[in-house]
């Protein structure tokens, strides 16, 4: 492990040198604080109309300069602004003249909410809690689409929360007004008698590509949130309790493919439904969400993908109960503003779609026809999140899903019904508390899954228990927030019975079966797994120059996968980064960076996974067009998980290249294009091309179409493995390889049509064919290589049974080893359409529809016309969708 010390020895000199001049360091160009912000109170009923024609908008207390945040900043604004600031009792309320020379200019495009369209835009930033680090955004465009969402780690935003808030824009000679209110009961925030908050405005004129704000973060600095002015005038303002319900209707109809003779399918099935969600604050700082009988129906469906590796595949959470306030239960990568990873598989320490997931369980060997549900049912949720305390961020979660049971019919007409998933309770709770102005910071985060089996038979399918402790902490080491150090830990436990513990030690997380790993090994009589997890950083985020560097490991037996998702553990893995910043625009570009890194990785056997040489450069131009080059090398290092649980072989030297561009995103026509590479010494290679096109052809219409095409030829794909004594190379197994040619096709389509700010149409078709053909069947000549036995004749095939016998010496003692002939071909295509209408704020009507046809054949010729065209026959399932939910404020 002697290469393990240069990057290491790199990051604790670099730690060291600055220590011995953080304090010398300060930001660079630094502007000078604008003065505080003043909310008047309002003395009669302001109507959201968008005219600002009440007395509270002809007061004093008027932003009237917004300076460029983009493309020069602080450099005066095209156009002047008047922005006032008001409160009564339940709301704050947001008035703002956005004057313009030419108003027949101002571009005003419908699109649905949280999509801001290529639009004249005007936002209003809050930090309520004056924590410097979190907040709100509230904004509207041109055209009245609302958009909104949180802040967070004092740079970040997140645009998956909705508040239930009221807005109004008007347009006339003078250019537009915009007219908000947002009631106190939306915001967790500090009251009393006088209350102080952070504040900040922006402003986007697309005809300039200009934006503006009352205070930015400069080009080559980090901070956002922490720059605000104070928000000063909200005095006396009190937390009243407030209850939100919104009582819920659902309709489903499913008319899906079945099997001819199938009893439990008949190709229709419908499901009324009801539930509720009520929202209520307890004190002024929390906020507390319940949900009964939940619907969670997704409106936008997951992507289609083919995934060949051992790796699940990752989604993102769209589900709305969980999506608001997400942010809170973040641990790890607080206090920096980035944070690179090379090689370092990064946990989620809660990912919320386990909760709900496919059930774990499912039908009998010899089962013909079978009834399993394809989601477990949530019976109920609770979440608290807030400031109890000052600079202390919390929240808990906790949600129950119900024993859930699968039908079955065996081939000889025998039916049973057995249990899937067992009554399960997931719970997470989350702190972060930060200290000395959001200089230092320290969190923790316990998050477990306990399932009740009560007989089920399902013990030796599924932990029993999980939990994992984690914690994460930062602390700037400059006044100016130049330098910061950050880090994160955790350990893990899982619970069960010894078969389960055993199955979960060979799975694709561990591999603990590894024949070359004598620290390995697994235990049939262990009732427990644990593990743990540490990670640090040392990042500098000011100036022209940064630096990126980390260090962190993953013990064997870290599991975090019944309430987070972990890929893979049994890692050591460091890197050291630089790159500069040319960050003053000049006449073709606004700015220009470059980044390079260093970065290696061992497993705790000491085999070296990793030896990586990294660069990228970054360039965006003052016309808006965007560049963005990758380019990497790996030298020849060791794969422990490629013959997944087998020993470990060679994995050859690489390289890889990318190039992403695009043009001016708020332009009627957007284009961009990716072009992905990689190569290796044995001949591997991939290559994809990603175009995509964006046109709105009117103001309240947006077509997009995103083509990809991606060719793959990987040398040594893994197929199988078989036992055999005689293969005393490989520790008495046979690893069985393949040289894949793979291509895939596909494309994403959608359509956004506004008809107005609350009722949208969206649509998305999603066509994708991937075929794979394997031949040069072989198998590992011994470990610790990329050296190979073919079988030359001894490979044939059948036909009838589409089997391939693969037989290591002919007619030697060696058995054959028999496996399905793993060609294919998929084919799919699926999409939906929602109308979604918010006819008073908070309340909805969602009508969905989602179709899917998908096929795979045992023919891996890639036939892009043929495929699409036989789709059309292919058996297709229907879901029709409707909901309709009313917001009750009490």
């Amino acid at each position: 492990m002697r290469s393990f010390l240069a990057p290491l020895t790199l990051l604790l000199v670099l730690c060291a040198a600055t220590v011995a001049c953080a304090a010398t360091l300060a930001r660079a160009d630094e502007p000078p604080p604008p003065p505080p912000v003043h909310a008047a109170r309002a003395t009669q009923p302001i109507v959201i109309d968008g005219l600002l024609d009440e007395a509270v908008w002809h007061g004093d207390n008027a932003i009237t300069y917004l300076p460029q945040s983009d493309p020069k900043q602080g450099e005066p604004s095209a156009q002047r602004v008047e922005i006032r600031l008001a409160f009564d009792d339940d709301a704050v309320y947001v008035g703002a003249r956005m004057f313009d020379s030419s108003p027949d200019s101002i571009v005003a495009r419908l699109s649905r909410r949280d999509n801001q369209g290529g639009s004249d835009l005007f936002a209003v930033f809050l930090d309520t809690f004056h924590d410097k680090r979190t907040g709100y955004y509230f904004g509207v465009s041109a055209a009245g689409t609302q958009f909104d969402g949180t802040l967070s780690n004092d740079d970040w935003d997140d645009d998956s929360w909705d508040g239930v808030w009221s807005s109004r824009v008007h347009r006339d000679a003078q250019g537009w007004s915009s007219e908000m209110r947002i009631p106190f009961s939306q915001l967790r925030c500090s009251g009393g008698e006088r209350p102080v908050w952070g504040v900040n405005f922006e402003r986007f004129i697309t005809r300039y590509n200009q934006d503006q704000k009352l205070v930015f973060t400069p080009r080559g600095q980090s901070g956002f949130v922490s720059r605000f002015p104070d928000l000063l005038g909200l005095d006396g303002i009190q937390a009243t309790h407030h209850i939100e319900i919104s009582p819920y209707t659902t309709g489903r109809a499913e008319y899906l493919a079945h099997a001819s003779g199938d009893p439990f399918h008949d190709g229709s099935r419908y499901r009324p439904g009801v539930g509720g969600d009520l929202r209520t604050n307890l004190g002024a700082k929390l906020t507390l969400n319940a949900t009964v009988n939940p619907d969670f129906g997704q409106v936008e469906i997951d992507p289609a993908s083919v995934n060949l590796s051992d790796v699940e595949t990752y989604y993102n959470e769209k589900r709305p109960f969980f999506t608001e306030g997400l942010s809170v239960f973040r641990c790890g990568n607080n206090g920096a503003s980035d944070y690179w990873n090379f090689d370092w598989p990064e946990p989620t320490y809660f990912y919320s779609r386990r909760i709900g997931r496919t059930p774990g369980g499912g039908p009998p060997d010899g089962t013909q026809y079978a009834d399993v549900p394809l989601a477990t049912h949530i019976l109920g949720a609770l979440k608290l999140t807030g400031q109890p305390a000052n600079h202390l961020n919390f929240g808990t979660l906790s949600a129950l899903t119900q024993k859930e049971v699968a039908e079955y019919e065996l081939g000889d007409g025998t039916r049973g019904s057995l249990a899937v998933e067992p009554l399960t309770y997931y719970g997470v709770l989350r702190g972060l508390r930060s200290f000395n102005h959001e200089r230092q910071g320290f969190g923790l985060m316990g998050v477990e899954t306990r399932r009740f089996f009560d007989g089920t038979g399902l013990g030796d399918a599924m932990n029993h228990n999980g939990f994992v402790l984690a914690s994460d902490g930062w602390t700037f080491l400059d006044a100016k927030k130049a330098w910061v150090i950050s880090g994160e830990a955790a350990g893990s436990r899982v619970d069960g019975t010894p078969a389960r513990i055993a199955a979960l030690e060979q799975g694709r997380v561990h591999y603990f079966q590894r024949p070359d790993r004598s620290d390995l090994g697994v235990d049939p009589n262990a009732t427990s797994l644990t593990g743990s997890i540490a990670r640090l950083w040392l990042n500098k985020q000011s100036g022209p120059w940064m630096s990126n560097s980390a260090v962190g490991f993953v013990s064997p037996g870290f599991d975090a996968n019944d309430m987070g998702s972990n890929s893979r553990d049994d890692i050591i893995n460091t890197h050291v980064g630089v790159g500069y910043n040319w960050n003053k625009p000049n006449r073709f570009k606004k700015y220009f960076w470059v980044i390079g890194a260093v970065a290696e990785s061992w497993n705790f056997g000491g085999q070296h996974l990793m030896d990586q040489y990294f660069a990228k450069a970054s360039l965006e131009q003052m016309n808006a067009w965007s560049w963005q080059w990758t380019n990497g090398f790996n030298r020849e290092a060791i794969a422990d998980r490629r013959t997944r649980g087998g020993p470990a072989m060679i994995s050859p030297a690489g390289a890889w290249s990318s190039l992403y561009w695009d043009t001016n995103g708020k332009a009627p026509l957007f284009l961009y294009n990716e072009f992905d590479w990689n190569a290796d010494a044995k001949g591997s290679h991939d290559f994809t091309i990603g175009p995509g096109v964006t046109w709105k052809p009117s103001s309240n219409v947006s077509l997009s179409a995103g083509p990809t095409l991606d060719w793959n030829h990987e040398d040594a794909h893994f197929i199988t493995r078989s036992d055999d004594p005689l293969a005393t190379a490989t520790y008495g197994r046979r690893y069985v390889f393949a040289t894949l040619d793979q291509t895939t096709a596909g494309a994403q389509l959608r359509m956004d049509c506004s008809m107005t700010p609350n009722l949208s149409l969206q649509m998305f078709v999603q066509p994708l064919v991937s075929s794979g053909r394997f031949r040069n069947y072989r198998e590992l000549a011994r470990g610790s290589s990329y050296e190979f036995s073919g079988y030359g004749a001894n490979a044939t095939y059948d036909p009838s049974s589409n089997t391939l016998s693969l037989d290591p010496d002919g007619a030697g003692a060696a058995p054959a080893i028999v496996t399905a002939r793993p060609d294919f071909t998929f084919r799919t295509i699926r999409g939906n359409a929602v109308l979604r209408w918010e006819y008073v704020p908070g309340s909805a009507f969602f009508l969905v529809w989602t179709q899917d046809r998908s096929a795979q054949v045992d023919d891996g010729t890639f036939r892009l016309g043929p495929s699409l065209g036989k789709l059309a026959t292919t058996p297709v399932n229907n879901i029709f969708m409707v909901k309709v939910s009313h917001h009750f404020d009490i």
